[in-house]
């Protein structure tokens, strides 16, 4: 197995997004830091993976469910847990907001903040 293929099999069968360190931890074999993160931006550019930044700014990865090759959207929310530090993607919920004419948006990152079902 390729540590490509490592690195997306951890973040595939994880229930939240993980960070760079989560994943470090989780690989059984050593992979340089720098490696890995080589791996992310390529598994983002694949369109496998999207990156989630939490509530304390810590970069957090998940794998892509609802993406086609031609649709590759992640305007959906992110819950982010703050007992279990867990962040996880909540697809059912599209968020809608309004921008002035002027503004092009190119990416969206909705973060809310709470207790989690698993902590509550």
């Amino acid at each position: 197995m390729t540590n490509k293929d490592l690195i997306l099999s951890l973040i595939q069968k994880s229930n939240s997004a993980l960070s760079h360190q989560d994943l470090v931890q989780g690989i059984e074999k050593k992979i340089n830091r720098v490696t890995i993160y080589r791996i992310l931006d390529r598994l983002i550019g694949d369109g496998e993976v999207h990156k989630v930044i939490d509530i304390d700014g810590v970069s957090r990865y998940a794998a892509c469910h609802q993406c086609e090759d031609y649709d590759h959207v992640h305007d959906h929310v992110h819950f982010s847990c703050t007992k279990c530090s867990a962040v996880t993607c909540l697809d059912n919920i599209q968020p809608s907001f309004k921008m002035p004419t002027n503004y092009k948006v190119e990416d969206v990152n909705f973060t809310i903040s709470g207790v989690c079902p698993k902590c509550l």
